[in-house]
């Protein structure tokens, strides 16, 4: 499926339900026109044959409304005459009204949207795509807002209008259609984007939405989840950075809960982001690094990252820190 539309926070008016509101008011004037001219039939005169039907009505009035005029259907009497001043002349001018002012409003309204829109694309940069708004992708976007981003840094892309819609009312701009497309994914600015969380629902469709966004950003990071352990490895042949197992962690935390509970609670309390414990990395700094090196007692180090490997606390390498290593250590939000 291609990209539909971009969907902005802020953005709420319809220009379709403007104009279905708008049509409805119209037709009401049609009618209610056309059922005073019938009740008053007798002031009216149609030359084909001397009488007026409630068609007849409904013709007069739709040509008189809207200008038409072509005086075949008349006023004969002063009554009807009096009806035509004062009520069918201003139905028509409201007619007139209400056609003029839909037209121009629904243009007046696209023109805004296409301005907002290009001010919103040209803004784009080192932003974050989420493609899919289910479970996965909402508790992601939970998380990054945690981390204090934005949410104008956040793009969601999902054919799903229900999914859309909390996405908006969250704040998030949004991008209708799939995620495995090229159109949403320019759409959704794939080039100027520092990160890609692919958190669809179907494991082909996150080999898929992986490979399309890698060919767009070779530079992007790009972290996606699928339910089977097997895919892991396509999904890093596909371009992945990292690789998320769903069914496989929340099996192994199943597991878990069952002998030791209570590390299961420590281990939602680090994946809750902004309360309690939480995991984070950083940056060795210069002052940290060589063997004299002073550690900043952020918390405990459980990981370093060197040249693109893990090396865990116990390992005697993490004694000696050197410039470009990472830390991953503990934190907590006690005050």
């Amino acid at each position: 499926m291609a990209a539909q539309s971009v969907q902005l926070p802020g953005i709420k008016s319809s220009p379709a339900r403007t104009f279905a509101v708008r049509l409805g008011l119209a037709v009401t004037l049609v009618a209610a026109v056309a059922l005073v001219t019938y009740l008053g039939r007798d002031g009216y005169v149609d030359p084909e044959d001397d009488s007026v039907s409630l068609l007849d009505a409904f013709y007069y009035s739709t040509v008189s409304i809207t200008t038409t005029g072509y005086g075949d259907i008349r006023p004969v009497t002063d009554g009807a005459r009096l009806v035509t001043t004062l009520f069918v002349t201003p139905a028509r001018v409201l007619f007139l009204i209400l056609l003029v002012g839909t037209t121009l409003e629904i243009l007046a309204e696209r023109s805004r949207e296409a301005y907002r829109l290009g001010r919103w694309r040209r803004s784009l940069k080192d932003h974050v795509i989420v493609c899919g708004f289910g479970t996965k992708g909402r508790a992601a976007v939970k998380t990054l807002l945690g981390k204090d981003f934005k949410p104008s840094s956040i793009v969601v892309v999902d054919d799903r209008a229900e999914a859309r819609g909390h996405a908006t009312a969250q704040g998030l701009a949004v991008v209708a259609g799939s995620a495995a497309s090229t159109e949403a994914l320019h759409e959704a600015g794939i080039t100027q984007a520092k990160a890609v969380i692919v958190a669809v629902d179907r494991d082909d469709t996150a080999v898929l939405v992986t490979l399309t966004a890698r060919e767009l950003n070779p530079d992007a990071t790009i972290v996606a989840a699928v339910r089977e352990e097997e895919n892991v490895h396509l999904l890093h042949q596909s371009g992945a950075t990292s690789v998320i197992t769903s069914s496989g962690a929340a099996g192994r935390l199943l597991g878990l809960a069952m002998d030791e509970p209570r590390v299961t609670e420590v281990l939602e309390d680090l994946l809750s982001v902004g309360e309690g414990l939480d995991i984070a990395e950083r940056p060795v700094d210069l002052d940290e690094c060589g063997p004299s090196g002073q550690l900043r007692a952020d918390g405990p180090v459980v990981g370093v990252f060197r040249d693109g490997e893990l090396m865990r606390f116990d390992d005697p390498r993490v004694a000696t820190l050197t410039e470009g290593d990472r830390l991953v250590y503990l934190k907590s939000h006690r005050k």
